[in-house]
């Protein structure tokens, strides 16, 4: 699945990283996601790190074409105010990713909590997030 082919993250204009730089997805510097202040919207923010972890699992459970994943929570702490492109990237080793793949397929259904860095042009952290995803069979 392709996350910024969803409508929502079409209407948005979310992107996803276009190479190997760790980032999963970005929002382009506009005035559309600008909030009262002038700096980018916490709303923006939340659906950038929704989206970079749906990203993030899209890519490292490809395979898993049997299983759909839902959010389930997601909390964020806003660190300092954004400004310009904002970029999101999943901080989980291969070896956890790995753990997963395996918990899925032995029980069928998978709970997990993937880490998400919002990043500014300038690379600052202005957002951490914890998202939820359930995984369970389509069947």
């Amino acid at each position: 699945m392709n996350v910024s082919e969803l409508p929502f993250n079409q209407l948005i204009g979310l992107e996803l990283a276009a190479n190997d730089s760790g980032f999963e997805t970005s929002l382009p510097e506009n005035l559309q996601y600008a909030n009262h202040l002038g700096t980018v919207h916490a709303s923006a923010m939340l659906a950038l790190a929704e989206a970079g972890s749906g990203a993030f699992l899209a890519k490292h459970f490809a395979e898993y074409t049997s299983f759909v994943p839902v959010v389930r929570r997601l909390e964020a702490k806003f660190h300092k105010p954004a400004v310009g492109q904002i970029s999101a990237r999943c901080p989980v080793s291969s070896e956890v990713v790995e753990t997963w793949g395996q918990e899925l397929v032995s029980r069928g259904r998978l709970s997990v909590a993937i880490p998400v860095e919002v990043v500014d042009a300038a690379g600052v952290m202005v957002m951490s997030a914890i998202v939820e995803w359930f995984i369970t069979s389509a069947n």
